[in-house]
């Protein structure tokens, strides 16, 4: 299981607030809470600085470098952005968030995945936009796969990200992802998943329950990653119960380790 601690982006107000006025503590404050709360990588995302962003993600991956050994998930829409944190990642092998089949888009980012040799979080979308159902899903991802692999990216640095969409607004949006994870997973038993899984209870109520579920509901398909906050306790906790009861935790030590720190306090 991969936890991308998602919370050091600039579309955050007080993060936004914290980068304006270099407040390293602050930034390496969150760093810290998310890698102690259970998150393998940190991701950094600076995206809506767009006047000096590469300036903005330097210090930042410095900032965060500067408080925890850990992996960082570089994440811009801008590949020079990328490029620029890529090269100053200290710990570990870092990820790319992300890549598409959007041929500008895979075009400039495929000579980082192959210089840098990073996980890659790969969106299942080309330049037909959206995928409507799994099927489409899959077929972006059969792209995806054979243009990465023949470049010599390996099957295990490859997260596919079936890209989560509102139950709100798309009544089978949730039955669509799992199908997609299905579907991949027998075409491609090696390769990885990830998700924003928050976007499934976008614009409705009670949606740490409708999260907490969807993990369950993913996890049962295959889904083996997730960018999300990892100081929710409740979803932390919904994420090493999962893993025990699908026999991916020998002796339930995660578990354990889980009920001890008070994930499942009421």
């Amino acid at each position: 299981m991969l936890i991308i601690g998602e919370l050091i982006n600039t579309s955050r107000k007080a993060i936004k607030e914290a980068v304006k006025m270099k407040d390293a503590n602050y930034i390496q404050q969150v760093a810290r809470e998310q890698l102690e709360a259970g998150a393998n990588y940190i991701d950094v995302n600076c995206g809506t600085m767009v006047n000096n962003e590469i300036e903005i993600m330097e210090w930042l991956v410095d900032t965060v470098q500067e408080a925890v050994e850990a992996p960082l998930s570089i994440d811009s829409p801008d590949p020079k952005v990328i490029e620029a944190g890529l090269r100053l990642v200290k710990y570990g092998q870092p990820m790319i968030n992300s890549i598409s089949d959007e041929k500008e888009r895979f075009e400039s980012i495929l000579p980082l995945a192959v210089k840098y040799n990073p996980k890659i979080v790969a969106l299942c979308m080309d330049d037909t936009g959206m995928p409507e159902t799994g099927e489409d899903r899959l077929r972006v991802a059969k792209s995806l796969y054979q243009k990465l692999t023949e470049a010599g990216v390996p099957d295990e640095n490859i997260y596919f990200d079936p890209l989560v969409k509102p139950i709100s607004a798309v009544e089978k949006a949730g039955i669509e992802v799992l199908e997609s994870i299905k579907f991949i997973k027998l075409s491609y038993p090696k390769v990885h998943f990830t998700c924003g899984l928050s976007n499934v209870s976008y614009g409705l109520p009670n949606r740490k329950i409708l999260n907490r579920l969807f993990v369950v509901q993913t996890m049962t398909m295959g889904m083996d990653g997730y960018i999300l906050n990892p100081t929710d306790k409740e979803m932390m906790g919904a994420i090493y119960a999962s893993q025990a009861l699908l026999g991916l935790d020998s002796y339930c030590m995660n578990y354990l380790k889980a009920h001890r720190k008070g994930l499942y306090e009421a």
